[in-house]
């Protein structure tokens, strides 16, 4: 069998040892980007060296799982996974996110001690060489509040399904009680419990949370709630309302446009004239304007007009602050 092939069943003993409620053929296949006829086979050849193998009834399918896992003799890690895990720990740590800093550096010690002693020393060197070579460009921007007490509670809620009860620092009435149902946390330039206190989910600063507790009673999440579904309305992290975005992107901007992600659900159009046309419906058009002005004149929006007021607004305040003469000179 070609060293190929080899791998790529590997890889499917591993996926289907990772997962508690198995795949399905279709799964499979998607999974691993083949035909249906080419899952089925790998499966088959998948059984043949592992015969611990299981199938699932579930109808009107059936789902295939190595229940116990793998040997650690399939399991030995690349240094180019190590060094992504070391990167990403990185990363978390420059940002500020000591939690989650500290839980990947936690995964690496636990993957390294599972590794057999001959494959960590085969390791060592490229793995050292990698993490010498490769580096994270500090970016400017917030560094979000990571306090381990405060995500602690606040995942106990979530997996218990309870209400949570902490001071909050913000809103409209400062330093007052809240009783929530949570839904998930927002990870990003500043970090947000998602919770609803009765008029729907909004975004709690986790910064702003105070004398959290996980309360005794008993919280009902609405069916069908999605914390990514949720997220994608919006541009950035906050909610207003909905709109049809359309910009269109100069020809000289158009191959950075062609390669961005401004938001979920976009559509990009390339037009005959070299520009681009991308089109997307989001909330958050404050944070939308904030982010289009980096692009300079390379993005006109053609919708909404809020946006382009909103925009046009901004450079306005910012060119009153720096033209009123409360800057001093030279400084």
């Amino acid at each position: 069998m070609r060293h190929e092939k080899a791998s790529r069943l590997l890889e499917l003993a591993r996926i289907l040892a990772s997962t508690a409620e198995g795949l399905t053929l279709d799964e499979i296949a998607s999974r691993l980007g083949v035909g249906r006829r080419t899952a089925e086979r790998m499966r088959d050849a998948v059984r043949d060296v592992f015969p611990q193998l299981e199938e699932v009834e579930d109808p009107p399918t059936r789902r295939f799982r190595i229940p116990a896992g793998l040997d650690g003799l399939f399991q030995a890690p690349k240094a180019e996974e190590l060094a992504a895990l070391a990167a990403a720990a990185e990363l978390f740590a420059q940002q500020g996110a000591a939690t989650r800093a500290s839980a990947l550096k936690s995964l690496e010690q636990k993957v390294l001690s599972a590794t057999r002693a001959a494959a960590r020393r085969k390791l060592a060197p490229d793995l050292e060489a990698l993490l010498q070579a490769e580096t994270i460009a500090v970016q400017a921007g917030p560094r979000p509040f990571e306090d381990e007490a405060v995500l602690a509670a606040v995942r106990e809620a979530l997996l218990s399904l309870r209400v949570l009860r902490f001071r909050y620092e913000g809103g409209a009435t400062p330093g007052r009680m809240r009783e929530v149902t949570p839904f998930g946390v927002l990870f990003g330039r500043s970090n947000y419990l998602v919770a609803d206190e009765g008029a729907g989910p909004r975004n709690w600063r986790l910064d702003r949370i105070a004398d959290i507790t996980v309360a005794e009673r008993h919280a009902v999440r609405p069916d069908g709630f999605s914390l990514q579904n949720y997220a994608d309305q919006s541009f950035g992290i906050f909610h207003d309302d909905t709109e049809d975005v359309v910009l269109r992107v100069t020809p000289a901007g158009a191959r950075d446009a062609l390669r961005w992600r401004f938001h979920a659900n976009q559509v990009i159009e390339a037009q005959p004239d070299g520009s681009v046309i991308v089109r997307f419906r989001a909330s958050g058009m404050l944070e939308l304007a904030w982010h289009l002005f980096t692009w300079g004149s390379n993005v006109e929006i053609v919708a909404p007009r809020v946006l382009r007021s909103l925009l046009i607004e901004q450079i306005e305040i910012a060119y009153r602050a720096h033209t009123s003469g409360s800057v001093a000179a030279g400084s």
